[in-house]
């Protein structure tokens, strides 16, 4: 049976650390909106502490979990043993968005590992409770590397247009909720 927690332990920092892929799901208020699940990786998300994590949203393919969070708050972080013991640990708690033009964005984004300056927010989650359970029926995965073509993209796009198709891509939601928004800062 699994244990809850209301924050952080170092034994569950260790765990979070040690994954290289980490799924995010929120919802909106709406009873007919989507519910989204995204997966992550590029070691992109940081434990700031025992009540905080964070991750840098390095783009894809939608804005929901943007939209959802601006919208509501509610966010779920959720890791997955696919090497050694069984386990899986869900994070809980309040999320919010920093954007990649806000004034605070450098300083944040310095947080992270390199690699990450072009993430298009950072999202963080504030910690309402942390709950483990047995994992049994995740399979095994051989970790072989990061697929490389989300950050070729980012890298390989000059500046301004980076900027410019972040904000005309991410405009709206799935549901049509507001993703990112220009002047936000």
């Amino acid at each position: 049976m699994g244990k809850t927690y209301d924050k952080l332990n170092d034994k569950l920092i260790e765990f979070i650390k040690a994954q290289k892929m980490f799924f995010v799901a929120t919802a909106p208020r709406a009873d007919d909106g989507h519910v989204n699940v995204s997966p992550k990786g590029y070691d992109s998300l940081i434990v700031i502490d025992e009540k905080t994590v964070a991750y840098a949203d390095l783009g894809g393919s939608g804005i929901e979990t943007l939209a959802h969070v601006n919208e509501n708050g509610r966010l779920t972080i959720m890791f997955c043993a696919f090497e050694g013991p069984a386990n899986i640990l869900r994070v809980y708690g309040k999320g919010r968005t920093l954007q990649f033009d806000h004034p605070d964005f450098e300083t944040e984004i310095g947080r992270f590992p390199p690699g990450h300056e072009r993430a298009r927010n950072i999202i963080y989650l504030d910690i309402t409770s942390v709950a483990d359970s047995c994992g049994w029926g995740v399979p095994f995965y051989e970790f072989k590397g990061q697929r490389d073509q989300l950050t070729r993209y980012i890298e390989n796009k000059p500046l301004d247009d980076w900027y410019e198709s972040r904000m005309q891509k991410n405009a709206q939601s799935l549901d049509g909720l507001p993703g990112m928004v220009r002047g936000k800062a």
